[in-house]
């Protein structure tokens, strides 16, 4: 029974000893001096705040992209104990003890380091030499800008982790495809790419144009696949199904997973929740959730509201009243009603509350049973301080001349009646008989008498003039003009009025509500209000210092200082390797020109290259040329601040075009062996430049050695190039 111990167990491995090296030259190049310089590196300052908030558990919204290449560097703060505590404030700013700059800035190296051995393999599964591999690997490894940003607390290294792996995942993949369709391998592989083309667009959006690829590519070798008389029906639905699961399925439940984790991550209020609604502001712990917390779910004929515009940009505000009227005329010349003014307030106030009134009676008390307020009823709002009705008329507004005023009814007894009946529509109903509910209700308000919609058109336009206190105009607008996002509202605080007298009233809107009702969304609820949010919400773009244009990147005409030391002349920019990113172009070139050519004589029934060499450099170029193409031409349609490092995911693909090209013009051009020879002494001398350009910028890459000014002027190769040099 226990005859196999008479044998020792013997483990066998195939190590490849060139992968292995590379993984070490990239941890090295990577990780070396990594706490240094221990302050805050150019877009750490950004990156950083959210990293706090993270430790805090505090809300926030980054329109720059998904959550999970944030949660990645939080996780890199968690595991060095962060507490959220530094003031990201100032590039150049010194790290607090309590900042654990390694651990913070070891992710992102680590994924750069983990590209070196990553590009070795695609060309290898690309079915090129390991010398091609082997080239390919070092270029990356001595790539001056890919280092740079790999080694302080950023997202690009990340990313271009993440679409190298989706890359070789889906090559491997379909290499497996011809002899191990469906085995465990294949199934690891085409998972696999599915997983890292989720996390390349999780980190940031520009993960979807290799994601975009990489389904193109999937596409067309399945087309291929329907022509193969050899695959039943049944085997060609299990392939399409096998591919839509693991491309298309995981992928979106992953890309939900990451905003699950982040919405569970940060459940309290901050500074950034004030642009949500007030139903998500009302889900986090504190703020909003504070205020309201108790409050009915019902409006009722007699409830005490605030009322605030959904669209809640560029600022949030209030349905509002005060005491002050319109002038009589204004400086254009034209006359107003000179009723009580009507704005849409930014601040909470006293004068934003308002009651709802039930036109056939004359409390303003909720009664008991309270009567709750449907969709399609006709309701009065009563402003709660000044008691006077919300009206319209057909009269011109303040600042939309087409649009009709909105103001507080004041009988000047002329022959200007009160028009003051207003029909509740619940914009987001079930159906026809919804009752109008506390925050989760987006309803707008009809005017009865000319059908205008209560509009808050002082959110895209200015502001009223000093006689309006600067607030936003509020009007009535025909539902002819369309529908907008100010035109919808909905109640954020809300309490049951109890007291019919002004004076006991006027203290029952000051008080705070007491009764419990919980208002928690769904997941899919909040998700879908955050993932528009970063989709729409855009940041005014300034020109930035070191800004650039896309056509910069290719000649890398531009650079970016990342950091000075305060008294040496130490300093961080990001720059590539001039030599590998000339070749790079040159490679790119001359693919280009060498594929027109092939195409042209194959069209023409003569064939230069062997079929499957045509086959190798189609998909090599497919792959690598399409890479680069996907990853650098959509910035030329962005209206976006750009800047350099935007370019890296494409330079890199471009690098691995490099000994494509290289070891093609070997095999098929050089068919002597004189110039084999000469081509391969060419090529030792020019790996010899990438090297000595690597070593000559290694100073402001790596922030270390400090350079006098004289060497500091030596590295000026261009004179677009912005080398801090301090005046003596």
């Amino acid at each position: 029974m226990l005859g196999f111990l008479k044998e020792p167990i013997v483990v066998t491995a195939k190590i490849n000893v060139n992968l292995v090296a590379l993984t070490v030259m990239g941890l090295i190049s990577r990780l070396w001096g990594l706490c240094y310089p221990r302050a805050v590196v150019f877009d750490e300052v950004y990156y950083g705040q959210f990293v706090s908030l993270y430790m805090k558990r505090i809300f926030f919204v980054d329109d720059s992209g998904p959550p999970f290449g944030h949660m990645l560097l939080a996780l890199g703060g968690y595991l060095g104990g962060f507490d959220g505590n530094f003031l990201w404030n100032r590039i150049g700013a010194e790290y607090s003890m309590n900042v654990p700059v390694w651990s913070l800035r070891l992710l992102p190296a680590l994924a750069g380091a983990l590209c070196v051995p990553l590009a070795y393999q695609i060309l290898a599964e690309l079915h090129f030499s390991h010398c091609a591999a082997l080239a390919a690997a070092l270029l990356i490894l001595l790539e001056n800008s890919l280092i740079t940003q790999s080694r302080f607390m950023l997202l690009e290294s990340i990313l271009i982790f993440f679409i190298l792996l989706a890359v070789l995942s889906y090559l491997k993949f379909y290499n497996l495809q011809k002899h191990s369709a469906f085995s465990g391998s294949w199934w690891f592989w085409l998972l696999l790419t599915g997983v890292a083309c989720s996390c390349a667009v999780g980190v940031k959006y520009m993960g979807l144009f290799t994601y975009m690829l990489l389904l193109a590519i999937a596409g067309l070798h399945f087309w291929h696949m329907i022509g193969d008389q050899n695959l039943s029906n049944v085997s060609l639905l299990c392939h399409f199904l096998a591919r839509g699961l693991a491309l298309i399925i995981i992928p979106i439940g992953m890309y939900l997973s990451f905003f699950y984790v982040h919405l569970a991550l940060l459940y309290r209020s901050g500074p950034h929740d004030q642009i949500m609604t007030s139903a998500f502001q009302a889900s986090l712990e504190g703020g909003l959730a504070r205020i309201t917390q108790g409050q009915p779910l019902e409006v009722a004929y007699g409830s005490q509201i605030t009322l605030r515009n959904v669209l809640g940009k560029p600022m949030q505000c209030w349905l509002h009243s005060h005491t002050s009227t319109y002038p009589i005329r204004y400086e254009n010349g034209r006359g107003s009603s000179h009723q009580q003014q009507v704005t849409c307030y930014p601040f909470k106030d006293v004068n934003n509350w308002w009651i709802v009134k039930d036109p056939g009676m004359q409390q303003l008390v909720v009664s008991n049973p309270p009567r709750p307020v449907r969709h399609g009823h006709i309701v009065q709002l009563v402003h709660g301080i000044t008691t006077r009705y919300l009206n319209t008329h057909d009269v011109a507004a303040p600042l939309s001349p087409h649009s009709q005023e909105v103001s507080c009814y004041i009988d000047y007894n002329i022959s200007m009646p009160a028009q003051n009946l207003w029909r509740v529509e619940i914009v987001n109903r079930e159906s026809d008989t919804d009752v109008w509910k506390t925050i989760l209700s987006e309803v707008r308000f009809v005017h009865v008498n000319t059908s205008a919609v209560l509009k808050a058109s002082g959110l895209s336009g200015a502001s009223l003039p000093e006689w309006g206190y600067r607030q936003l105009e509020v009007v009535g607008e025909k539902l002819s003009k369309g529908f907008h996002q100010s035109m919808v509202w909905n109640v954020e605080e809300h309490r049951y009025g109890k007291s019919q007298e002004q004076k006991e009233r006027e203290v029952e809107l000051h008080s705070p509500t007491q009764m419990d009702i919980s208002k928690n969304l769904s997941f899919m609820a909040k998700f879908t209000e955050l993932q528009w949010k970063i989709l729409t919400l855009k940041n005014e773009d300034t020109e930035h210092k070191y800004s650039s244009s896309a056509l910069d990147w290719i000649t890398m005409d531009t650079n970016i200082a990342y950091w000075l030391h305060p008294t040496s002349g130490a300093q961080i920019h990001l720059l590539g390797n001039v030599a590998i990113w000339a070749s790079a172009n040159a490679a790119a070139l001359v693919y280009l020109c060498l594929s027109l050519w092939y195409l042209l004589r194959r069209r023409r029934k003569i064939y230069d290259i062997p079929e499957d060499a045509w086959q190798l450099w189609a998909s090599a170029g497919g792959v690598c040329g399409g890479g680069w193409a996907v990853n650098y031409l959509p910035f030329f349609l962005m209206e976006k601040t750009l800047f350099l490092y935007h370019y890296l995911p494409a330079l890199t693909f471009q690098i691995l075009l490099i000994p494509v090209v290289l070891q093609h013009l070997s095999d098929h051009l050089c068919r002597s062996v004189l110039l084999k020879s000469m081509f391969s002494a060419l090529i030792v001398a020019w790996f010899s430049s990438v090297y000595f350009v690597y070593c000559t910028f290694s100073p402001v890459s790596y922030g270390q050695p400090a350079l006098s000014l004289t060497e500091l002027k030596a590295l000026r190769w261009k004179d677009t190039w912005n080398i801090l040099i301090r005046k003596q």
